[in-house]
């Protein structure tokens, strides 16, 4: 049941979106028991989307993104 470090931080910013298995809640809430480092991440990843949500910050729209993303790659 032993994540890693970046695994565990993947599952904390599903988490955030509400995107995480229930699985892998369990492997997270473990990790951060013995985890110091990886709680504090949480912590900080916690308070910065609820100032995303009370900024009520807006995504381009996929169309857009994809625009971007031909632009760049022309570019390359």
């Amino acid at each position: 049941m032993k994540i890693s470090l970046e695994k565990a931080k993947e599952i904390c910013t599903k988490s955030q979106y509400g995107e995480a298995s229930w699985w892998e809640l369990v492997q997270l809430n473990v990790y951060l028991f013995f985890s110091k480092e990886c709680a504090d991440f949480s912590a900080k990843n916690t308070k910065l989307t609820s100032l995303c949500e009370q900024a009520n910050l807006q995504t381009l729209p996929e169309s857009d993104k994809e625009e971007m993303k031909e632009a760049l790659k022309k570019k390359l």
